[in-house]
């Protein structure tokens, strides 16, 4: 079992005058030498977590330890061994992708050859050696992304924390990223935690991962384990016509997904259902449940809890 390399013990932050707390007693343990994810809509507390792990902001109480030590009290002793790409963060308009790199790298003590090899390597695995000399005012906002993250992973730290760092980026691009995030950690033992609101993203990356909602976890765990452990069937239908919402909540969760009705259920409801489709002449489409699902599932709950806002809700049962 892998070691916390970050254990967080009732995190809380409030903003201002603000009555509803950014972090709400959060309690997190990141595992050790692995892809970590926080999952959470805009607000959830995911930025200001990453903020408070990495020593760039003060929680209102609380505490939290990175690499055993107490970030409060000694956070000089983690900032030479982490490296942060934030979310709002921007490159300079003047400056190439190669020179980015290159000064991240002198900056923390690299000497100019050393740091010039490490910066071409890191620019060749994300693909920007064809726009390496170009200043980034030129580029298009997924290069300038690209070079934010490419700063980041060159660093030769223990832990990496990444702020949504795909966002923007093309289908293909983020893939280049997700190869070298995958490459540090299998090769290099790196430890990484990072945002993101793509499902597919967090289905490939994450060893382990956490959705969380107004500064509390919901659940954490392996993302089969997370889908295993919430909606228990195997297969998700998707019918955008032909049955009604009560006939389906007799098979199984069912929620609505814009135009479509979705229902969760197991292999024979789901050959049931075929049946019948076919013989109303009904169109269906059958695949697995994704996290994306789950996600939807976990978090509209609780808002429809809360009294907060109507998510994608079900027609069957209601609850956590």
């Amino acid at each position: 079992m892998s070691q916390s390399i970050i254990e967080t013990s009732n995190l809380v932050k409030f903003y201002g005058e603000t009555r509803e707390p950014a972090l709400d007693g959060l309690e997190l343990k990141v595992p050790e030498g692995k892809i970590f994810t926080l999952l959470g809509r805009n607000g959830a507390g995911k930025t200001t977590f990453l903020r408070i792990a990495s020593t760039q902001l003060l929680p209102t109480s609380g505490s939290v330890s990175v690499f055993g030590i107490d970030a409060l009290k000694h956070p000089k002793e983690i900032r030479s061994r982490i490296a942060i790409s934030p979310q709002e963060a921007k490159p300079l308009w003047t400056l190439n992708a190669y020179d980015h790199v290159l000064l991240t790298l002198m900056m923390r003590g690299k000497s100019r050859s050393e740091a010039s090899r490490k910066a071409k390597r890191v620019i060749d695995a994300v693909e920007l050696e064809e726009v390496e000399k170009v200043h980034s005012e030129e580029l298009s906002g997924g290069m300038r992304q690209r070079i934010l993250v490419a700063m980041t992973l060159a660093c030769d730290v223990e832990l990496m924390f990444l702020d949504e760092p795909t966002i923007g980026l093309d289908p293909l691009g983020r893939r280049r990223v997700w190869r070298e995030l995958i490459r540090l950690k299998e090769e290099e033992g790196r430890s990484i935690v990072l945002t993101t609101h793509y499902m597919d993203e967090a289905e490939a990356l994450s060893d382990e991962l956490a959705i969380i909602e107004k500064g509390r976890v919901l659940v954490q765990g392996r993302p089969s384990d997370v889908r295993a452990g919430h909606l228990k069937s195997k297969l998700r239908i998707d019918i955008a016509a032909g049955f009604t919402g009560s006939e389906l909540s007799s098979y199984g969760r069912v929620m609505e997904a814009g135009n479509l009705m979705r229902l969760f259920v197991d292999q024979a409801a789901a050959e049931e259902i075929g049946k019948e489709a076919l013989k109303r002449k009904a169109t269906i489409s059958i695949a697995p449940v994704t996290l994306d699902d789950v996600f939807v599932d976990i978090v509209g709950k609780i808002i429809e809890e809360d009294g907060m806002e109507k998510a994608d809700s079900g027609m069957g049962r209601k609850g956590r």
